[in-house]
C-alpha cells in the first residue's frame, strides 16, 4: 500500500491543504519527518515524527523508511535521488516529478550551482515560491495519486 513521506522542515505552507485533502480522500498513510515541529493539518491518517537536529537527520529516516512505491515530497534533490535508487518516487514543491530518467540531471546541476556559490560567484537562487507552483504541485500530486491508488501500487 502507497505510503507518503514529507520531508516537512521546508515544506511551504500553501501545499499544506493540498496534501492534506487527498491525504482524506484517499485514506493514505502519511508520515511527515522533521527535526521541528511540523503540522500539515490533523488527520488520523498523518503521523508526525521529529527527529533529532542536524543538517541530513530527517533525510536519513525518510529514506530509511521508504520502500518500493513509496512517494516522497521533497525539495531536496539528494535525497530524491536516494529515495529513487530505492524504487520510490520524488515530487518537489514545485510539482517536479523526479524519477530516474531525470534525476541524475538536476544533481548534476545542482552540484554545479553549489560549485559556483563555493568560489564565490553570486547566484539568484530559486524563485520564490507562488500560487502558481501550488497549482502545479496538486496536479501532479492528484495525476500520480490516480495513477498509484488506482492499481494498487
Amino acid at each position: 500500500m502507497l505510503k507518503i513521506f514529507v520531508d516537512g522542515d521546508a515544506f511551504p505552507n500553501l501545499l499544506k491543504p493540498i496534501l492534506l485533502r487527498s491525504i482524506e480522500r484517499l485514506k493514505i498513510k502519511t508520515y511527515v519527518i522533521a527535526n521541528k515541529k511540523v503540522s500539515i493539518g490533523k488527520s488520523t491518517h498523518v503521523t508526525y515524527l521529529i527527529v533529532d537536529a542536524g543538517a541530513d537527520e530527517a533525510d536519513h529516516k525518510i529514506v530509511e523508511m521508504a520502500q518500493e512505491g513509496d512517494l516522497v515530497i521533497t525539495a531536496d534533490i539528494p535525497l530524491a535521488d536516494r529515495v529513487i535508487s530505492k524504487n520510490s518516487h520524488a515530487i518537489d514543491h514545485r510539482g517536479e516529478l523526479y524519477s530516474v530518467d531525470n534525476i541524475k540531471q538536476y544533481l548534476a546541476m545542482r552540484n554545479l550551482m553549489d560549485k559556483i556559490r563555493e568560489s564565490g560567484e553570486m547566484t539568484r537562487g530559486p524563485k520564490p515560491f507562488c500560487a502558481k507552483d501550488a497549482h502545479q504541485f496538486a496536479s501532479q500530486l492528484n495525476n500520480f495519486l490516480a495513477k498509484h491508488c488506482e492499481t494498487g501500487q
